[in-house]
C-alpha cells in the first residue's frame, strides 16, 4: 500500500509518537481514544482495521482533537465522556474529570452499606455525579441526595443519572456542602471528594489539569484541608448515631487531615485508607452510636 494512504495503524503510530514527544502520559492510549470517538467505533474495534484507509473528513477532525491534545486539553474533554467503576459519564470543563482513585471511595461505601436495608448517603461536591450514581446503581435500597455549589455541575449529575436510570432515587441539591435543609440528613454515610489541592502545590499539576480543569474544584486553600476541617465539623449533627464520613484526600495533605479528624471530639477516626498505588487517599470517621 502506498505510503500516502494514511491508514488506521500509520495514523495510530504517528499519533503515539507525536503526542509522546509533548509530554502525554499515555501517548498510544490517547491516540486510541481520540481516533476511535472520530470513527464512531469501540476502542478495540481499531486493532481489527489496522490497514483500513481512513477518509479525509475523519482525519481532519481526528487532527484537531489531537492538536488539542497536544496542547494540554485532556482526552474526556475531548470526546465529552470518561469512565468510571466501568459506567460511561459525560463530563464537560465545569467538573473534574472522574479519576480512578475515587472508585476507592465507591467501594467503601457500598461496603458499608451493602447489608443495610435502606442507607442514606449524601455525596457533597458531585460534580458529574459520577459517585451518587455509581453507588445508585450498586445500592438500590439506598436514599441518596448529592450536593453542588455549581449549577452546571448539577445539570450535567443529572444528565447522567438520567442515563444511568437512577435519576429517581438521587435527588441533586444546589447548596454549600450540607447547608440545604434537604441535605441535613441524618446520614448513613457522608461522602465527598472535595478540593484538597494546597495554593502552593497549584503550579505543580499536570498542566492538563491546572489549564482546564476547575480551579474551584481542585483547591482548598493555603493548606489543602479547609474543606475537610468545614466536613469533619459539620459530620457530627448530619451522621445518624454510628454513621461514617469518608472523604477522599491527596497524598500531600494526608497527615493534615488526619490531624483535622482526631481534633474534632464528637467523631472517631478510623485509619486511612490506601489507594491501589499504595498512598493515603480516604480518611475515616465514624459518629459514636
Amino acid at each position: 500500500m502506498s505510503d500516502d494512504v494514511w491508514t488506521v495503524g500509520r495514523l495510530l503510530t504517528w499519533t503515539t509518537d507525536w503526542l509522546g514527544a509533548r509530554h502525554s502520559d499515555s501517548p498510544r492510549l490517547d491516540a486510541e481514544v481520540l481516533l476511535a470517538h472520530v470513527r464512531g467505533c469501540p476502542r478495540i474495534a481499531l486493532y481489527t482495521a489496522f490497514g483500513t484507509p481512513v477518509s479525509e473528513q475523519e482525519r481532519s477532525r481526528f487532527r484537531e482533537l489531537v492538536k488539542r491534545r497536544g496542547e494540554g486539553e485532556p482526552v474526556a474533554y475531548l470526546v465529552g465522556s470518561r469512565e468510571f467503576f466501568s459506567l460511561p459519564f459525560t463530563v464537560t470543563k465545569d467538573v473534574l474529570v472522574p479519576r480512578p482513585e475515587t472508585e476507592g471511595l465507591v467501594v467503601r461505601a457500598i461496603d458499608l452499606c451493602k447489608a443495610a436495608a435502606a442507607p442514606r448517603i449524601i455525596d457533597i461536591g458531585t460534580g458529574s455525579g459520577a459517585i451518587a450514581v455509581t453507588l445508585a446503581k450498586h445500592l438500590p435500597k439506598a436514599s441518596i441526595v448529592a450536593t453542588d455549589i455549581s449549577p452546571a455541575a448539577l445539570v450535567l449529575a443529572r444528565a447522567n443519572a438520567e442515563h444511568h436510570g437512577v435519576a429517581d432515587r438521587v435527588e441533586f441539591v444546589e447548596c454549600d456542602l450540607m447547608s440545604d435543609p434537604r441535605a441535613a440528613g441524618p446520614w448513613d454515610v457522608i461522602v465527598s471528594n472535595p478540593p484538597y489541592v494546597r495554593e502552593d502545590e497549584f503550579e505543580a499539576l499536570p498542566r492538563d489539569v491546572r489549564l482546564h480543569e476547575p480551579r474551584t474544584a481542585l483547591v482548598s486553600g493555603p493548606t489543602g484541608v479547609e474543606v475537610v476541617e468545614r466536613l469533619a465539623a459539620a459530620a457530627p449533627a448530619a451522621l445518624a448515631p454510628g454513621g461514617w464520613l469518608l472523604v477522599e484526600i491527596g497524598p500531600a495533605v494526608a497527615e493534615a487531615a488526619e490531624k483535622v479528624i482526631k481534633h474534632q471530639p464528637s467523631l472517631m477516626p478510623e485509619p486511612t485508607l490506601k489507594d491501589m498505588a499504595g498512598m493515603p487517599r480516604i480518611v475515616q470517621a465514624r459518629r459514636p452510636g
